[in-house]
């Protein structure tokens, strides 16, 4: 057994989300958004050095070597599956193992709102989900197709980097491709999707311009297309892709991006009250017809007041969100301040709570 199988284990009995291997410090976990140290001996260089390679096969160990970097995924059979991202630094080699659950749960168990479902029935557009990271992105994606694989024969095309959740054989097919192994890059994998009969493309991050242009190609070509971005909101994701185009086009993106998308949902993980858990805060932008018009118009700065009066859509906003957990107990009036995009707002409540404990 790998040194490091054992330290998976029991993180996963502390509900630890990561796990971080760093020359010079003790194992280090991740449990409810805060770093917490073990009471292990501190890692030499060498011995990080040592358990990290102990797990990687050859192939891995040359590619990080070549590219001074790495990520890959580890399975453990009975216990699950990690994903690793390697990297040289200037004390040597560390690692961070963030804990991929067994079980893909379903949209409702995540907590996500029931729009959501209903924007997972359409067949076609450009459906996005962003946030920081370690904000339950994947796992989100993870929920979403399986939705899809469990309600429609559909062919389910995943690019990844990499693989995380394994999907089961439901009602539609479903291939997953990992980059550098089964495929050169999102753009190769993305031009080849298109001649490989998909309903639905999901595509692990758009990091890249041709990533996004195709993505958006795609979606307008009768393809429906998932895919994470590393965005703070639901109206930022819009100027984001809109911005990574060069001045002269960004019209045209705009028509095409107004046409195209069907949502946004930007996460937030907030720790629990009780203190074992976190709970999923949500922001929601849907592509309604005013809403696309807006987007085509060029009059992205709407789009947060026209998301306060889309709720009869299912729109709603980050605070809106926390709001309702604090009032629901799920979250302490602390963390809603902490994690507010206005925390002014959530003060009274705080007060509040401080008066009441004396």
């Amino acid at each position: 057994m790998a040194h490091l199988d054992k330290i998976f284990k029991a993180a996963i009995s502390l509900n630890a989300s990561d796990v971080h291997v760093v020359p010079g410090e003790p194992i280090v976990i991740r449990r409810l958004a805060r770093l917490i140290k073990s009471k292990s001996e501190k890692l030499s260089p060498d011995n990080a050095r040592r358990i990290i390679l102990e797990i990687l096969t050859e192939t891995q160990k040359k590619k990080l070597i070549h590219d001074k970097q790495l990520d890959f995924a580890y399975e453990i059979s009975d216990l699950g599956r990690f994903r690793g991202s390697a990297m040289m630094h200037n004390t040597g080699l560390s690692a961070v193992f963030r804990v991929i659950p067994p079980e893909i749960k379903t949209l409702e168990e995540l907590g996500l709102p029931d729009v959501v479902t209903k924007v997972l029935d359409n067949h076609q557009g450009l459906i996005l989900v962003t946030g920081a990271t370690g904000q339950g992105k994947s796992t989100t994606l993870a929920g979403m197709v399986d939705y899809i694989n469990a309600n429609r024969a559909h062919h389910i095309l995943t690019i990844e980097d990499p693989i995380e959740f394994i999907y089961p054989k439901k009602r539609g097919v479903v291939n997953q491709r990992q980059l550098a192994r089964d495929t050169l890059s999102y753009e190769n994998a993305l031009r080849a999707a298109l001649r490989e009969d998909p309903d639905v493309i999901v595509i692990g991050e758009l990091r890249s311009l041709d990533t996004i242009s195709m993505a958006l190609s795609a979606a307008e070509t009768g393809h429906l297309v998932i895919g994470t971005m590393a965005t703070f909101s639901a109206p930022k994701t819009i100027d984001r892709i809109i911005d990574a185009y060069p001045p002269n086009e960004q019209n045209q993106i705009r028509a095409m991006l107004g046409e195209a998308f069907r949502a946004v949902i930007t996460q937030r993980l907030i720790p629990g009250a009780d203190e074992k858990s976190m709970a999923l805060a949500t922001e929601i932008l849907v592509g309604t017809v005013p809403m696309s018009k807006l987007i085509r118009d060029g009059k992205t700065f709407q789009i947060p007041s026209m998301m306060q009066t889309g709720k009869s859509a299912g729109m709603q906003i980050m605070d809106e969100c926390i709001l309702s957990l604090l009032q629901e107990e799920k979250i302490t009036a602390q963390a809603a301040q902490n994690y507010a995009n206005d925390p002014k707002f959530f003060e009274k409540f705080v007060k509040d709570k401080v008066e009441k404990g004396t």
